[in-house]
């Protein structure tokens, strides 16, 4: 049960099917915070300006693919460069994000 026929008279396997999905490519994108800020502020940072954001260090992140949000995570260091732990799946942003595809 694993072929079925396709729309060309071709036997299609459904696993190399299922499979390419997994070769699609997604934007993975680590949000560490937001802030507002009017442009007349924008406009006057320089080199060195600090922009507060609304989180406290410690706080979970926000991981997004595509635009999505799929986890919440902690950053860490790896091998001198950040990165991110998982620390909650939030499942049902990953079933809508491969529904799309």
């Amino acid at each position: 049960m694993d072929e079925t026929l396709g729309s060309s008279g071709a036997l299609l396997n459904i696993r190399d099917e299922a499979g390419a999905i997994y070769d699609i490519d997604v934007e993975v994108t680590a949000v560490l915070g937001v802030t507002d800020m009017k442009v007349a502020q924008l406009l006057k940072m320089g080199r060195g300006a600090v922009v507060q954001l609304n989180r406290m260090v410690g706080d979970e992140i926000e991981i997004y693919a595509n635009n999505q949000l799929i986890a919440l995570a902690e950053v860490v260091v790896v091998d001198d460069r950040l990165g991110v732990s998982l620390t909650k799946i939030i499942k049902s942003n990953f079933i809508h994000l491969v529904d799309e595809h």
